[in-house]
């Protein structure tokens, strides 16, 4: 059974309305650019763009030496219980850490891919559970750099619910290339102590 159909029906799945290709088969590769494939994007590049504007909210700010990056919880945050599952803080955390060294302009992407695979991993990491949050609440993740060595760094954090501290941890990470712990790069040592108060 076939279905007729003319240019003010709807397309089909997958099929393209025919107001959608005009100019298309006219088109040439010089009068269209491909799109910047997403692993493009280096530290240096402006955030997506919105309609009117930058969202420079969603890496956090500075604020006295201290990156703080607010966080909604969602339903798959939580546990059975409606609170937040404790594996979640961590990865909160680890959001953090990241958009700590994005304000500081050293993205770890470009790390990695500047100085031969350079890497942080988690070493050690202490941490305290002190209250619990649920579903909408939003919290702000609060990261500092608490000590440097040669080849880590300690970070204290905090996730906050306004004023309320719900955890703490400090997080000890190590620069790593290939298995191996190296020295800190120095362009991100003398960042991160230059956001010190």
């Amino acid at each position: 059974m076939s279905e007729r159909r003319d240019a003010s029906t709807s397309p089909l799945r997958g099929e393209v309305a025919p107001q959608a290709r005009e100019g298309v088969e006219n088109a040439t590769s010089q009068d269209v650019a491909p799109p910047p494939h997403p692993g493009s994007l280096t530290r240096s590049d402006p955030p997506p763009q919105g309609e009117g504007g930058r969202w420079p909210h969603l890496s956090g700010v500075m604020q006295d030496g201290a990156h703080i990056l607010p966080i909604r919880v969602y339903y798959e945050d939580t546990d059975f219980s409606a609170r937040v599952y404790h594996a979640s803080y961590l990865r909160f955390l680890e959001r953090g850490r990241t958009e700590l060294l994005r304000a500081v302009e050293v993205a770890q992407s470009d790390l990695h891919a500047e100085m031969g695979g350079l890497a942080f991993v988690v070493r050690k990491m202490t941490i305290e559970f002190l209250g619990a949050a649920v579903m909408d609440d939003v919290l702000t993740v609060v990261t500092r750099p608490k000590e440097m060595r040669g080849a880590s760094m300690t970070l204290a954090q905090e996730v906050r619910r306004g004023e309320e501290v719900l955890v703490t941890a400090d997080v000890m990470v190590a620069a790593v290339r290939g298995g191996r712990a190296v020295r800190i790069p120095d362009e991100l040592r003398a960042a991160l102590n230059a956001a010190a108060p």
